[in-house]
């Protein structure tokens, strides 16, 4: 899975569902290599209609992003063939795009408000809030340290409702042009 990949699918499980996907975890050296999630059994299709839930919401936010910027489709793309200076010429107007649709429905805020490159003291240890780097003591308590990310925190999140019946886990209908 590519780096970009990664961020975007860490970003959205850890916005909706506060859990670090187990795959992600793993690649990275956050889970053991052999580690493998118990499979869940699949819902029998006489089941009632599914609920919303957590996964709803990320997809949501996964088309608005595609469908005001194009994410999905400049991630599925391949782009290996293109020299730099298309590339980001893409991902300016991307950028852009996808900054302003995310602003419409997310408010973010750094978890530490510093600047990068800083000393900053530690005033949680909860690494779903801080992670720490380098020559952590082996208890995992640090005074502080330099600050090389101020991360990210969802403060308030304001998407619409979803319908139910619908499809939610569709992030883009495909289009058709009928002649």
């Amino acid at each position: 899975m590519s780096r970009i990949g990664s961020a975007f699918k860490s970003f959205f499980a850890i916005l909706f569902s506060g859990v670090l996907p187990d795959d992600v975890a793993r690649e990275f050296g956050y889970a053991p290599k052999g580690a493998v999630k118990a499979s869940t059994p699949a819902p029998s299709p006489a089941s009632a209609q599914p609920a919303v839930g957590p996964a709803d919401g990320a997809v949501q936010l996964l088309g608005i992003l595609q469908r005001d910027g194009r994410l999905v489709d400049f991630l599925m793309e391949d782009i290996s063939g293109a020299d730099d200076e298309q590339v980001g010429a893409a991902v300016r107007t991307l950028q852009e795009q996808c900054r302003e649709a995310l602003q419409r429905y997310v408010r973010l805020a750094p978890v530490i408000d510093g600047v990068e490159g800083s000393f900053t003291k530690l005033e949680s240890n909860d690494p779903a809030v801080v992670k720490l780097l380098g020559n952590v003591p082996a208890t995992g308590k640090a005074p502080g340290g330099m600050l090389r990310h101020k991360g990210w925190r969802a403060e308030k999140v304001d998407l619409p409702a979803l319908k139910p019946g619908r499809n939610n886990s569709v992030v883009a209908p495909a289009e058709v042009e009928i002649e």
